[in-house]
């Protein structure tokens, strides 16, 4: 019994003391927030700035809510009270505590921010949530202290390195450490050298921007190696660049290359100027944005697959109405190759204006699914998806073109038209069909154009019209109805336009390709790749 009694009266008085602590510490917890938020009230810069560390650093769960609603404009004292308070809708919370405040107090006011006070901020919440659950915020905040380079984040971020187990989100903290070693007073020689050498491996704009702005008492040893390491970056770059500017040359071709492929086999076995085809690029571009309207308004979780809707509609009404042109306006006009070129402007013009007065002359807007948005980064190369899928869509449809006029009936009788449309119609071809066919055709590839660049221009009536020249500059450059000469010929220009811009400006380098392809002709009049046969060649 005894023995029980003395367990017993161990085990109360660790309670008690464990109590005892509990509640000494929780005032204290309490008061060093209380005297951080005190500081934003003092209605100066330097107290604000020093709030902010003070409740970054008090361990407190309600420091994130604070520190962010001072970042979006939500943190406001009364001038009277010195109390903080945050807006939340139309009241307002106790900033220490979360609880509602009602009535509100009348003659709150704002706390100020600059941007001294802003790359506090970012610092703060950068250190706050280095340890989060979550590894995209953990990166966010590693490249928000990269930027801030605030010196009171350091234990924070050593903590986190020594706990992080993601190769990339470590990395980025690292560099983040890196950043702000440079910039701290009393790091020694030796850490700073070794931070440039963190800091020019990542080799970015930032790392070089980072390395440009050293302070002025940066030591002579280390200002060297800084040197050394942003000709380094500066070079690496300059080689991304010119792999970025032939990505862009590369997407810039994959849109010139959709819209040109419909006109090339139209031009080729027709021998029509189609002045109406960008028209058909504009009709695939409304399909694609009254199918997600109706998506929006209907089924909403169908958007994702909005595109995957579009792509046959849009072939069938762009393809229905080139024959319908075809037929009634194309078919009398073979052989006279100014008329159908005025015929079909004034179809485009007729088209345009059909357009305007159905859906309006502003933009229309056309959104991205999921699968299409955002964008990755491959070194220093970025990537966007919308651009990727779409190069991706444009070599399906060319090679898929390709496999009609290669392995079926009528892509057999198209290239014995193309070739020798007398000899073909002495061999029971029926000419007149083939030319309905091959219009509609090209037509609706016109309209997988549509689709494309819906998620990459503005839907509007004149979307077609700043594509119709540059079809026709890829198509002779390329060879007239040869599909071969129009990849090689799209993919060349835009690749050569994106190199010429950052030099001439987008403009004069557009004007530089139009007169290079002129002097081409002038040797080779046929293009890149000429088409063989005895109608072709005499």
């Amino acid at each position: 019994m005894t023995s029980f009694c003395a367990k017993t009266r161990t085990c109360l008085v660790a309670g008690v003391l464990a109590l005892a602590l509990l509640l000494a510490a929780q005032p204290a917890f309490s008061q060093t927030l209380d005297d951080a938020l005190a500081k934003f009230a003092a209605g100066s810069f330097g107290q604000t700035e020093e709030g902010i560390a003070g409740v970054a650093a008090s361990g407190s769960p309600r420091a994130i809510a604070i520190i962010e609603a001072l970042q979006s404009g939500r943190l406001f004292f009364d001038p009277a009270s010195k109390k903080v308070f945050i807006r939340q809708g139309a009241g307002v919370v106790d900033a220490a505590t979360g609880a509602a405040v009602d009535p509100a107090p009348s003659n709150l006011t704002e706390v100020r921010v600059i941007n001294r006070i802003r790359r506090a901020i970012d610092a703060a919440l950068g250190s706050l949530t280095l340890m989060s659950p979550d590894p995209r915020q953990r990166l966010a905040s590693a490249q928000a202290v990269f930027k801030s380079r605030e010196a009171a984040a350091l234990p924070a971020l050593d903590a986190a390195i020594a706990k992080e187990t993601g190769s990339h989100i470590k990395r980025v903290m690292t560099e983040a450490r890196a950043a702000i070693i440079l910039f701290k007073e009393d790091a020694s020689e030796t850490e700073k050298i070794d931070a440039i050498g963190v800091v020019r491996a990542r080799g970015d704009q930032d790392a070089l921007a980072l390395l440009s702005g050293l302070p002025a008492n940066t030591p002579g040893s280390v200002k060297t190696m800084a040197q050394d390491a942003i000709a380094s970056i500066q070079s690496q770059l300059a080689f991304w660049d010119v792999l970025q500017n032939a990505w862009y040359g590369l997407s810039l071709g994959s849109v010139l290359l959709l819209a040109a492929i419909g006109l090339a086999i139209t031009f080729g076995v027709m021998g029509v100027i189609n002045m109406a085809h960008g028209e058909m690029v504009m009709i695939g571009a409304y399909v694609t944005f009254v199918v997600q309207e109706l998506i929006r308004v209907h089924n909403p979780a169908l958007f994702d697959y909005s595109l995957a809707i579009a792509i046959p509609l849009a072939f069938l009404l762009a393809g229905a109405v080139g024959i319908v042109i075809e037929r009634t306006v194309i078919q009398w006009l073979y052989g006279r190759a100014l008329d159908t070129l005025l015929a079909t402007w004034g179809i485009s013009l007729i088209l345009q204006q059909a357009t305007r007065t159905i859906f309006g002359p502003t933009n229309r807007e056309v959104g991205n699914p999921s699968w299409m948005s955002g964008a990755f980064e491959l070194g220093q190369l970025t990537i966007t998806y919308n651009r990727m899928w779409i190069i991706v869509f444009t070599l399906a449809v060319f090679f898929g073109l390709l496999g009609i006029l290669r392995f079926t009936r009528i892509g057999l009788e198209m290239r014995a038209v193309t070739q020798n449309r007398r000899m073909a119609a002495s061999m029971g071809i029926k000419t007149a069909n083939v030319d309905m066919l091959t219009f509609g055709l090209g037509s609706g590839i016109a309209g997988l154009a549509g689709v494309a660049l819906s998620q990459i221009d503005n839907v509007s009536p004149n979307l077609g019209q700043g594509y119709v020249i540059d079809s026709f500059m890829v198509v002779v450059f390329g060879g007239v109805g040869n599909l071969w000469g129009t990849l090689v010929g799209a993919f060349s220009l835009g690749i050569a336009n994106k190199f010429l811009e950052p030099y001439a400006g987008a403009v004069v380098a557009k004007i530089a390709i139009l007169v290079l392809i002129i002097l081409f002709i002038q040797k080779r009049p046929r293009g890149l790749f000429a088409l063989k046969g005895r109608a072709v060649e005499a």
